[in-house]
């Protein structure tokens, strides 16, 4: 983890601080709730089943070595992690199996795919751009942080085939196809500059464009940095029940929805709806704070139709037990927002917080964070990862009242100590649920749900949870 920029798990670090008052101010326990499953057990609704489970595997299997978050091509998931990535076969998704691993270092490594082409996000000072190389500091001048590009046409053999440093690195993007450039755009979100990092100087009010030609990807490059809050967004500042909410120094997540031209952004201290029609110049169509109950605006997604989008609340960035009555129902939880309008005039709605249900035990990291729809045609539903708290299934149809319809959890890695672990991705595709455990590996979960049935006849050749696809008609 960095300690001089708070990135994902890493966000603890402040946090934890600051809500270390409410911990100790109650004595509540979240075993007076509800029945939390003991260490590695294994609980789930009845709807809901683990179909296959595959451990990391040397040298991805130390407890340092997270995994993250998920691309899928061609029946393949690309699974990444702190120290690389990882491409599984899942023609068979009962039986998934190893296909490749490459170790190359460089937290996060979230990945994304377009073609034969894998982008993947360093977002670690290392010493050069290599897979070899060794961790560095920001403050180095001469430090490397970005993109790197593989050429994975020969799923087996993945081939590294260009780099493209970005300022303050590359914590997550998200990939757009650009057809007219014969080009995908990758779309670099990054934050939390200070004076002392040369490669990362306020205010940093930024995203980086970084444009990859499909037939020439060893071209790539950074072709715009669009200044998205010429304002400064949210300065940040304490929120009613003593924790702090994050200033707004950049973007954590953009997710785009291509055919509707529109782009959400989940930007520490903002919501953001952006127009996409111009896609070197993003263009903010509206902008929303909620300085009650977010802490750090974490990731976005749209409904199928556009008329909607789900934002996350990080919490204590991934590292704290948010799921307890101590934090309650609005904390760490998701906000459902309509968007209402049209055109220039399109405004985001707040409607309704969703959080799960179950209480969990102290030891384990529980927050809102990455997930997928489910293609159901009409109707709104999700999947989504909390961490220890599991995978949920909920839907939103009604935007006032979103209810969960199914569950999947395993119990705290320890029950004396809090080693962070659970799932980090839960996205639907080709008729299942693929979960990234950080410390497990990979799951592979089933739904059997008549509100969910018809999606097990939609299917994609390739699936990026930021770039969202339209299914149906």
């Amino acid at each position: 983890m960095k300690v001089r920029r708070r990135r994902g798990l890493g966000a603890i670090i402040a946090t934890s601080a600051l809500a270390a008052g409410l911990l100790a101010s109650t004595a509540t326990s979240a075993t007076a709730q509800n029945s939390i499953p003991g260490v590695d057990e294994i609980s789930h609704s009845r709807n809901m089943s683990q179909v296959a489970h595959l451990p990391k595997q040397p040298p991805f299997d130390t407890q340092a070595a997270f995994g993250t978050d998920i691309a899928f091509t061609d029946n393949h998931a690309i699974v990444g992690n702190y120290d690389g990535f990882v491409i599984y076969d899942i023609n068979k998704p009962h039986k998934p199996r190893i296909v490749s691993q490459v170790l190359c270092p460089g937290g996060q490594n979230d990945v994304s795919v377009s073609g034969d082409l894998l982008f993947l996000s360093t977002d670690y000072a290392r010493t050069n751009d290599s897979c070899v190389s060794e961790p560095s500091t920001s403050a180095d001048p001469n430090s490397w942080e970005g993109i790197k590009v593989f050429d994975i046409s020969d799923l087996a053999n993945p081939e590294y085939v260009a780099s493209v440093r970005t300022d303050c690195g590359s914590h997550t993007h998200t990939m757009v196809p650009d057809r007219k450039r014969g080009s995908v755009l990758l779309y670099v979100s990054s934050y939390s500059p200070a004076e002392d990092l040369p490669n990362c100087q306020p205010p940093h009010d930024k995203i980086s464009i970084v444009e990859v030609p499909v037939k020439h990807p060893e071209r790539a490059a950074v072709v715009a940095t669009p200044v998205l809050f010429p304002d400064g967004g949210n300065p940040g500042g304490e929120n009613p029940d003593g924790t702090r909410r994050s200033a707004t120094t950049g973007c954590h997540d953009l997710t785009a929805y291509p055919q509707k031209n529109l782009m959400a952004g989940a930007c520490m201290g903002d919501g953001v709806l952006f127009d996409l029609s111009d896609k070197l110049n993003p263009r903010i169509i509206d902008q929303v704070q909620d300085n009650v109950n977010f802490a750090f605006w974490h990731s976005a997604t749209f409904n199928n139709a556009g008329t909607k989008v789900i934002y996350t609340d990080e919490l204590g960035g991934g590292g704290l037990p948010t799921c307890n009555a101590t934090f309650g129902s609005k904390r760490g939880a998701d906000g459902i927002y309509d968007i209402r309008g049209r055109g220039d005039n399109r405004s985001l709605e707040f409607r309704s917080y969703f959080k799960i249900p179950r209480h969990q035990a102290e030891t384990e990291n529980c927050v809102a964070h990455n997930g997928s729809l489910i293609p159901v045609k009409g109707r709104d539903i999700m999947v989504q990862s909390w961490y220890q708290g599991g995978v949920s299934v909920w839907d939103f149809t009604d935007s006032a009242n979103p209810k969960e319809i199914g569950y999947w959890e395993r119990g705290p890695l320890s029950d004396t100590e809090r080693v962070i672990g659970g799932t980090w991705s839960a996205y639907y595709y080709n008729g299942y649920i693929y979960s990234s455990d950080i410390q497990k590996g990979l799951d592979v979960l089933a739904i059997r749900d008549w509100r969910t049935a018809p999606a097990k006849w939609v299917r994609y050749d390739e699936f990026n949870a930021q770039t969202q696809p339209r299914y149906g008609r």
